[in-house]
């Protein structure tokens, strides 16, 4: 058996989305033996920085929060995809001979996964692809960016799943995935009533 961490690895100098200074973890050293006699860290972070979960309210108002979903929507199993020859952006036609089901939560491996760093002319998803994946019920989409969508007016992605209630989840690392079907978990931090949760994503290859 092989796990695959698929998750972004948080510290302060992470590639965050557009490079903005806001949006990259505050790491400091809180507590010091020599004064409390014990070592502690506080960190303060956007809930969208690194691999994450968005929840509808993100781009929806009055939308669902973290509180209406329960653990079975991050748990079973995962199809990734490997659509690395796909350039700019992933469309419907992308998607349409791919064997996505009722229920799946779909993860995109594109030619974002071979970079660190963020770059600005991501691969993202656009609006005939996510209307797609609404009509075929998915559960969740994953993708290897740190953003969905890339700079679409009025963010149609989101909300083309989020209003579907179909969970968005960004900052995969792929690189070393191959594209097929694993058992997986990708449990958000417990945090009530929010937009967006930090995610710690796991493949397992049962066949290795």
């Amino acid at each position: 058996m092989k796990l695959y961490d698929v998750s972004m690895c948080i510290e302060p100098t992470m590639a965050v989305y557009k490079n903005k200074e806001e949006k990259k973890p505050i790491i400091l050293q809180s507590a010091f033996f020599d004064k409390q006699g014990v070592y502690e860290t506080t960190m303060t972070m956007n809930l969208h920085t690194g691999t994450h979960i968005d929840f509808p309210l993100h781009t929806l108002p009055n939308g669902k929060t973290s509180r209406s979903y329960d653990l079975t929507t991050f748990l079973g199993k995962a199809k990734v995809f490997d659509l690395t020859h796909v350039v700019d952006h992933i469309s419907k036609a992308d998607l349409i001979n791919l064997p996505i089901e009722n229920d799946d939560f779909v993860l995109f491996k594109t030619k974002n996964s071979f970079s660190e760093a963020f770059e600005f002319e991501f691969i993202y998803v656009d609006i005939s692809a996510a209307n797609y994946l609404v009509e075929k019920h998915v559960r969740g989409v994953g993708v290897d960016a740190l953003g969905i969508e890339r700079a679409q007016p009025n963010h149609p992605t989101h909300d083309a799943l989020l209003g579907n209630n179909i969970v968005i989840l960004e900052g995969l690392r792929l690189k070393d995935v191959v594209a097929k079907t694993y058992p997986w978990v990708a449990l958000p931090l417990k945090i009530d009533d929010v937009e967006a949760l930090p995610v710690r994503g796991v493949l397992i290859d049962d066949e290795v």
